[in-house]
């Protein structure tokens, strides 16, 4: 089945109250469920307008077999998305009989109501805020390729290299077909909001990886060397698995876990795009791992992103605007999960370091958890002061909070996240304490602007580098 004919199905799932959009999407088994998730998003939140158009413009009753909500994908895509470009098929062709139609009815809305732009036909609660408005982030995949052949790649399309950018304000000011370097954040590639990459050469072959900015942040703060071995306890979606593994060099062991099935399946297909050959991948519930296992005794490194609230999730936001903080209820049990699987992390013998991550900005999944996993741990571990350049810390809610790291739209140009970097306590004298300390994560030399001599017969893809 068809894009669109799987996001019309997710629609009106969505509006049957079937499930949300994130559930049904991971559950059709759609190939690029980025690609999906996004087109059923935007089509939703424009769903009024969309409405109108299709229904002053007569469309479903000169297309009678036309469904409404493969309609309304279609008409998003026609008017609002890509426009059928480099595909569409038949849709395309049954779409362009009515173009001119939808277009004016699109144009007269417009004027009907006052307005120049699209997104001013939004109702207020569906504007496009800070959420809409964050930059790309494009994480370059080192398992198979480097900074410097990915930027000479774009800059062969057309896109113009600024270097490495100096602060979160020349993030904010990228337009057009201008793109950066993060300025703390090793091979993460920086281009204006809403550039869409999903269809791109490089995105398909497993060379970038779409991550958020925050996201980024556990697999680097937990930096394990090549030849360790790692637990990822609740793994999937597995971004932050294949960064663990491009840290790895894809040298040691990647234990990940999660209890969903179909998600588990998606990751596979995500790390095997990614090249990634170091990763044991389990169906398992993380708390019922025996620390004990001989298969976990060389575990240095566990990275814990437990289930959460997701209030810090751009694409909630857009999913379910105005979502707010969960009920105390929920955000009771939540926590006392999290706390649970942190407790159980901390316990594996050989553990030097653990990241703790969520994408909650609630203080009960957050700094409340890390402090009462510490209190029931007198004296074994720390907080580790973590990326001292990173402007949102942790809320000051108990001693060395500050350690902790915290994102959000305003503040980083992210999602919103909280991190946490906790490390056994070793005697000071101990050689092995250097090394379990939380890296400082100096930037990287950026790739240099100056253009570099093309190689013959490049191709779609660039090569590995030496």
């Amino acid at each position: 089945m068809g894009l669109y004919a799987v996001a019309a199905g997710v629609l009106a799932g969505v509006e049957n109250r079937q499930g949300s959009i994130k559930g049904l999407v991971y559950s059709s088994n759609f190939q690029n469920v980025k690609q999906l998730y996004a087109l059923v998003c935007e089509t939703q939140r424009y769903s009024a307008v969309l409405d109108a158009v299709i229904a002053s413009a007569g469309l479903l009753r000169a297309e009678k077999k036309l469904r409404p909500h493969l309609a309304k994908v279609l008409v998003y895509e026609l008017l609002l998305g890509k426009g059928f470009r480099g595909g569409g098929g038949r849709w395309k062709a049954l779409l362009g009989r009515h173009q001119a139609r939808l277009k004016a009815e699109l144009a007269r809305l417009k004027v009907h109501r006052g307005v120049s732009r699209n997104e001013d036909l939004l109702e207020v609660g569906s504007r496009p805020g800070p959420v809409s408005q964050l930059p790309r982030f494009v994480r370059v995949n080192t398992l198979k390729t480097c900074s410097d052949d990915v930027v000479d790649y774009f800059k062969r399309q057309g896109f113009s290299y600024q270097g490495r950018a100096s602060s979160l304000d020349d993030l904010r000011a990228l337009k057009g077909k201008h793109f950066l370097l993060d300025p703390l954040m090793p091979e993460l590639l920086v281009f204006p909001a809403q550039t869409d990459l999903h269809e791109h050469p490089l995105y398909r072959a497993g060379h970038l990886i779409l991550q958020d900015r925050a996201s980024c942040l556990p697999a680097m703060l937990l930096n394990p060397p090549p030849g360790s071995h790692v637990i990822d306890a609740c793994a999937a979606p597995g971004n932050k698995t294949s960064h663990l593994a491009a840290l790895l060099k894809n040298q040691g062991k990647i234990f990940a876990f999660d209890l969903d099935a179909k998600r588990l399946a998606s990751m596979a297909t995500l790390l095997a795009r990614a090249g990634i050959s170091c990763c044991e991948l389990a169906e398992e519930d993380f708390l019922a791992v025996s620390p004990s296992d001989p298969r976990y005794r060389e575990v240095h490194y566990i990275l814990l992103d437990p289930s959460c609230s997701g209030s810090g999730m751009p694409s909630r936001q857009l999913e379910e605007p105005g979502a707010g903080t969960p009920s105390p209820a929920r955000l009771h049990a939540l926590a006392g999960f999290q706390q649970r699987a942190l407790c159980h992390a901390l316990t594996f013998p050989s553990l030097k370091r653990l990241v703790y991550s969520t994408c909650s900005l609630c203080q009960e999944e957050n700094e409340d958890v890390v402090r009462d996993a510490l209190q029931q741990n007198p004296g074994a571990f720390r907080l580790a002061p973590a990326l001292p350049a990173w402007p949102h810390r942790g809320l000051s809610t108990f001693p060395g909070a500050k350690h902790c790291l915290r994102a959000s739209p305003e503040t980083t140009l992210s999602g919103g996240f909280f991190i946490a970097v906790i490390e056994r306590v070793e005697a000071p004298s101990s050689a092995s304490q250097a090394k379990a300390s939380a890296p400082e994560c100096t930037p990287s030399p950026a790739p240099k602007r100056k253009k570099r001599q093309q190689k013959a017969g490049a191709g779609a893809c660039t090569p590995p580098c030496t």
